[in-house]
Order: structure tokens, then sequence, then C-alpha cells
């Protein structure tokens, strides 16, 4: 008699149930990935069919959706891969849980003690490591170059030679970018440059710069001059112009001369009112104030002098066979023969997501399609059972027979 089939059906109904009870069991599950169980018919040399087996536990690897984090080290994978996690024995898995945060050592760890891997610093490489960060506060850098990105205005009336160029005097200069320098002790200059607009030859126009440091003119001799051509564009310099700034504290601090390479490559002359955005590099010494994760994956530490530096960066694992990983349990995959060899990178390159910092990725389980999927498999388990009722009352009959 048919029992068999029906059996097989209970089976399959039952691991059915439990597939889906684990998918509701972990809706709120930060990373998790929604199961499917795939069926397959059983036939031997008969005509009938044997019944049905659970072919496999197929993982819905679609991206879940995002979510407020509740940590300056959560993240979010907006798309393909996987966070690269390491165990103390060495040990790789792989997650798409973001739940990370800082263990005494300064180790990224996710709750269970697993270390988060990628690149240490600001540099990419081909090898992860246990990403430690290094939280300290940062030392004072000396302003080196400025970029200037500005635009003179074309029509400004030329200023004659006399008088003499004055800072108190508004009517010797045509217009001034002011910036923030930085000596080597971190102490904050104020560094003005006065544009003056004069006379041009053979067509060009021409604008003198003075160099005026916390309220005094320190650079003496020939005006450094910009050219521009006809159609507003800067044709000298084209090279930066390298000034040097003698005892920038006084005569009584210990400070280095300062050495500042101004770039007037982005300087144009067009119709227009005067513009300037400065971009000095330098900073002055700053205790750690917070974490913040890029889009690129990398770990930006801020400080109280404003300075922010990339101190780390996520690397992130992709697989040609998603399907293939080995569930392992806490929110992990391993690597498999299946899912081939992982493919490593920065985060928005070789096809990896990009990271949404303070996010993390809500599982992708959707309760209102589990729970009708759920009475779907408790009819087919009734069903399945009343085939072997079905099946035990036609024995009955045939054991009745006299």
């Amino acid at each position: 008699m048919g029992f068999g089939q029906g059996l097989s059906g209970l089976n399959a109904a039952s691991q059915n149930l439990d597939v889906i009870g684990n998918n509701i069991a972990n809706a709120s599950t930060i990373g998790f990935k929604a199961a499917t169980a795939s069926f397959a018919d059983v036939y031997a040399t008969s005509r009938v069919g044997l019944g049905v087996q659970v072919a496999a536990i197929n993982q819905r690897f679609a991206t879940g959706s995002i979510v407020e984090g509740n940590g300056s080290l959560n993240m979010a994978l907006n798309d393909k891969g996987f966070f690269r996690l390491q165990d103390t024995t060495g040990g790789v898995v792989y997650s798409r849980n973001g739940e990370f945060g800082l263990d005494k050592d300064n180790y990224v760890v996710n709750a269970l003690g697993q270390r988060l891997t990628g690149y240490p610093g600001g540099g990419v490489g081909q090898d992860p490591v246990q990403l430690q960060l290094a939280l300290g506060d940062v030392a004072p850098t000396a302003t080196t170059t400025a970029q200037l990105t500005a635009n003179l205005r074309a029509g400004a009336t030329p200023i004659p030679a006399t008088p003499a160029f004055d800072i108190t005097n508004a009517d010797t200069y045509t217009n001034r970018a002011t910036m923030t320098v930085y000596d080597s002790l971190g102490n904050g200059h104020t560094m003005d440059q006065y544009f003056i607009k004069r006379e041009g030859a053979g067509g060009n126009s021409v604008y003198e710069v003075r160099y005026v440091l916390d309220g005094t003119e320190r650079v003496q001799g020939t005006p450094q001059q910009l050219t521009f051509d006809e159609n507003g564009t800067i044709v000298a310099p084209l090279t930066p112009v390298s000034m040097t700034f003698p005892n920038p504290g006084g005569t009584t601090s210990p400070a280095d001369d300062m050495t500042i390479a101004f770039n007037y490559g982005k300087v144009t002359q067009f119709a227009g009112d005067f513009s300037n955005t400065p971009l000095p590099n330098g900073n002055a010494s700053g205790t750690f104030s917070g974490l913040a994760v890029g889009a690129d994956g990398s770990i930006v530490a801020s400080y109280s002098s404003g300075a922010k530096t990339v101190i780390g960066t996520v690397a992130l694992a992709r697989f040609n066979n998603e399907m293939g990983l080995t569930p392992i349990g806490g929110n992990a995959w391993s690597e498999s023969p299946e899912s081939g060899q992982p493919v490593l990178g920065q985060p928005g390159t070789n096809s990896l997501s990009t990271i949404t910092g303070g996010k993390l990725e809500a599982s992708n389980v959707n309760t209102s399609d589990e729970l009708v999927n759920m009475i779907i498999a408790q009819r087919t388990y009734q069903a399945n059972a009343q085939t072997i009722k079905t099946q035990d009352q036609v024995l009955q009959t045939l054991l009745q027979i006299r």
C-alpha cells in the first residue's frame, strides 16, 4: 500500500514548517537571510511516484531594509558582499551583520567577539588583517601647501602703484582671501592674501599678491604676480609658489620657520563677483572625539582640532555562488567548494557593495509571506495525513474480506 508517499509528504511538510518557523524566529535578527525549502519528487521503476523529498534549503540573499543603528561603527551593506571576520583561532567567516563596536584592545568586533578584517591606516592592500584602531590624540602638523580656488573679478578697476599697499587702506588692494595656517607646534596663524589688480601688458591682465601673516606683511621685495589671458585663464604661475615665513610665532617662539607652497592653478578671472575657497593642509593638536564610517569603508577618526584621519578601511568579500555558502550560525557563513573562493576588496570596488555608516541591514524576512506559507504548509501536512488515513481505511477494508 502507498503509506510511503504520505509519510514522505509529512516529513517534507514538517521540514518546511521548520524552515518557516526559523525565518519567523529571526525576523528581527540583523543581517539574517530567509530560507526556502525546495522539494523534488521521488521515482523508482514504477510509473507511480514514491513521494517527495527536500532537495535543498536555499537562502534568499536579497538585501534587507536599512534601519537606524545605535553606534558609530554600525555598518549596513547596500548590495552584494559580506563582512570578513576572524575569530581568536584565526578561522575566517563571513557575515552581513554590521553591529560592530570596539573591544578593550580597540579591535573592531561583533557581539561574538569575532574581529572585522580590513586594511590598516589609509592604505588598501591585498591581504586584510584584523582591524585595530589607533585612537590616540593627533599631533600637530605644520601647513606646507595651500590650494586656492578663486575668481578675481575681471571688471575690477586697476589700482595705481601709489599710494603704496597698506592693509589699513582698502583703496590700495582689490580683494583679500583669508585662511588659517599652522606652525610646527600647532599654533594657528591668520594668513591673508591681498590681491591687487594692476595694468597688464600685451593684452594680459595682472594681479599682485601680498602675503600678510597675523596682520604683518612678511614677504617683502618684488610681489608675486598672477597673469591671466583674454579667456580669464591663469597663464602664470602654473606651478606652486613657495614662500617662507621666518619665526611665525615671534622671536621667542621655538616653532620652525613656515614654508608654504601656494597653488594658484584653480584661480580664474571671469566676470562676476570675487569668490574664494582656501584649502590649506596642516592642523593643531587635538584629542580624539569620534568615529565615522564612509561609503568606501574608510573608518575616519575626528579630533577636537577639527582634523580628520582615516585610521582603517573595511574589507568586503563576495562569492560567485552565494547559495553555495555554508551557514554556521551566529549570523555567519563559511566558504565551501560550491561557493568558490572569495573575491576581496574595498567597498564600492570590484562589484562590492558600498557601506552606509551608522545604519544596519535588517532581516529580509517578510513576516506576512511567511505566515501565508505556514498556512499552506499546514494544509499540506494535513492533506498528507489524510492520505495515510485513507490508505489505512483501504487496508482495513481489504483485511475484512472473507
